[in-house]
């Protein structure tokens, strides 16, 4: 099979002929029909996070048909499902057992542990593997990227509670999503986007935002929560002193760059910091059952397999709206 290939942080993508993978009893063999990227891709390849094995085949936003099915028959052959990005967890640990399997002290992550969906074919645990909304609702391109954008961004919603007045930092894949699910849900969402981008600020106007302006800036009111999608610390001091009394600043990035000192007059009144570790399967079952209602529609900006490296540079350069998905 032809996939895209990391052969050690810092390099470029390569692409290459690899043998076809084998699946166990417990997998199923798909034929990748598309493949999100996603910024945790990206710190992988510039080293920002470990890859669990060399050479590793990122992507784990995967949508695929099922060529081989599992021993138990979970998906059918000719199935069409959704990889994210927790692969597997033992289902033993006191996190698995107490429904917080997304901190599972030994889980295993698509693109990471396990070979993505940067080829043509993925091997993937059926158990993981989520059952996708109609094709004729979510063509191949436009449901990837609720794979790991939509369902963190999702994640991160709801540890805002019933936040009214919601601050989303850094408008890119999970945010564009996020803020339809925001708006449908009745809450009003303030849009913070890199100095001077006035095409992410408008663009998030489109999609229902309030107010939009560069993430320095103050709103022109309190929030009740802020999502930081942007993986810079820098932010959370900032979205802190946005915040009404109360008020909940949610990182939910895998990576962040460190979060510099702030006086503690800008926590107290019961504000709160808290992250988003992975996900669960039954977010991703809520927010696929979710996003047809709302609808959430996805801005896709396509890629060739060939194109991987080329992808992540336009992903790191902010060159694109919304998400990007290989075709591979």
């Amino acid at each position: 099979m032809r996939a895209s290939v990391l052969d050690a942080p810092g390099r470029p993508l390569r692409t290459a002929t690899l043998p076809d993978p084998v699946p166990g009893p417990d997998d199923v063999l798909l034929h990748v029909r598309a493949c999100g990227i996603c910024r945790t891709d990206l710190h992988l390849r510039d080293g920002e996070l470990d890859p669990g094995h060399l050479p590793l085949v990122l992507g784990h936003q995967l949508v695929g048909e099922v060529l081989v099915a599992d021993a138990s028959g979970t998906h059918a052959r000719g199935a069409r499902v959704g990889v994210p990005w927790l692969g597997w967890t033992c289902g033993t640990c006191r996190y698995c057992r107490s429904g917080r399997e997304n901190l599972c002290e030994r889980a295993r992550f698509t693109g990471k542990d396990r070979d993505g969906g940067y080829a043509e074919l993925a091997v993937a645990d059926a158990r993981f593997c989520l059952p996708l909304p109609p094709e004729a609702d979510y063509p191949d391109v436009q449901v990837a990227p609720l794979l790991c954008g939509g369902l963190i961004g999702y994640r991160a919603l709801r540890m805002a509670g019933d936040a009214e007045r919601l601050g989303l930092y850094g408008f890119g894949s999970a945010a564009h999503m996020i803020c339809q699910v925001a708006v449908h849900e009745g809450r009003r969402v303030f849009a913070f986007t890199r100095a001077g981008d006035a095409g992410g600020q408008a663009f998030s106007r489109e999609l229902g935002a309030v107010w939009a302006g560069g993430s320095e800036e103050a709103p022109p009111e309190p929030l009740d929560a802020a999502l930081i999608f942007a993986p810079a610390g820098a932010l959370v001091p900032i979205a802190l002193r946005a915040l009404a009394p109360g008020g909940t600043v949610v990182c939910a990035g895998i990576h962040m760059s460190d979060i510099p000192s702030f006086p503690y007059e800008d926590l107290w009144r019961e504000r709160s910091i808290r992250s988003v570790a992975n996900l669960t399967r039954a977010d991703g079952a809520a927010f696929l059952a979710l996003a047809p209602r709302v609808p959430v529609r996805t801005t896709v900006t396509t890629y060739e397999l060939a194109q991987a490296e080329h992808a992540l540079s336009d992903l790191r350069a902010g060159a694109f709206e919304g998400a990007a998905v290989l075709l591979p």
